[in-house]
């Protein structure tokens, strides 16, 4: 298994980790299998999106921020509820398959990390590749 560590700038934010994560396949040796990438926070979550047009990484933010807004009133104390909601809303992982050693991705996907409590210097997301 490996372990990446990142960087989160911003208070809501999409960071791309799909290189990190072909990467992390390459290394493992395996040919064919799955690759399960989890992230081991809960106001935090791992997408499969679209890769080309960043406007969309904003426009799925701010729907995020419909569902969940940052000013609403919760009963949480932590005053991170809305973090929360947005990440059980989009999970906390996701498996894709490895065929011929590479992650195997429609032609407009990517993998990210999206962070909804930053900035935080440390997240964790670990990489697990399975043979078959």
């Amino acid at each position: 298994m490996k372990t990446l560590t990142i960087t989160s700038d911003h208070k809501t934010q999409i960071i791309d980790i799909s290189s990190e994560v072909k990467e992390a396949i390459i290394t493992s040796g395996v040919k064919e299998g799955i690759c399960l990438i989890f992230t081991p926070h809960t106001t935090a979550s791992i997408l499969l999106f679209e890769n080309v047009d960043p406007k969309l990484q904003r426009d799925l933010l701010g729907s995020l921020s419909m569902i969940a807004p940052h000013e609403d009133r919760y009963t949480h104390a932590g005053g991170n509820a809305s973090a929360h909601i947005k990440s059980a809303r989009t999970g906390a992982s996701i498996t894709i398959p490895v065929i011929n050693g590479q992650p195997f991705l429609g032609e407009w996907q990517g993998i990210f990390f999206a962070e909804f409590d930053g900035p935080r210097e440390e997240r964790e997301i670990l990489v697990q590749v399975i043979a078959s």
